[in-house]
């Protein structure tokens, strides 16, 4: 019997392979109950080129909770920002195995508002 995170691991696993094939940039997120990261990785998935936490201490100071919608939108802005400062305009969207959908959704749809294009 497969568990609830052995299904999304292996539903990840496709994702990233699709990915690597057309050699693009990988933005990645991974949500817990209490936070949400997103990273952008390199084309060949070796190297993290720009990464932004509900963890980080500025980000922190401004909301309360760092596991719901707002937060997620707050992320994928700053993600945004500093992947267009370290010169990165398209990426591919990894949601690591997440149902598109909530978080997953808003981080996504603030990053592509902000000016990143997947």
């Amino acid at each position: 019997m497969i568990d609830k995170n052995q299904a999304r691991l292996r539903r990840a696993r496709k994702t990233r392979l699709k990915i690597a094939e057309l050699k693009s940039v990988r933005l990645s997120v991974h949500r817990t109950n209490s936070h949400i990261y997103a990273q952008v990785f390199t084309s060949c998935g070796s190297k993290v080129l720009v990464s932004a936490s509900s963890l980080e201490p500025e980000v922190r100071k401004d909301m309360a909770n760092g596991g719901n919608i707002s937060a997620a939108s707050v992320i994928g802005k700053l993600i945004a920002e500093r992947a267009k400062k370290a010169g990165i305009e398209q990426v591919a969207f990894d949601r690591g195995g997440f149902q598109y959908h909530g978080r997953v959704k808003a981080l996504a749809e603030a990053a592509r508002e902000a000016g990143l294009k997947f």
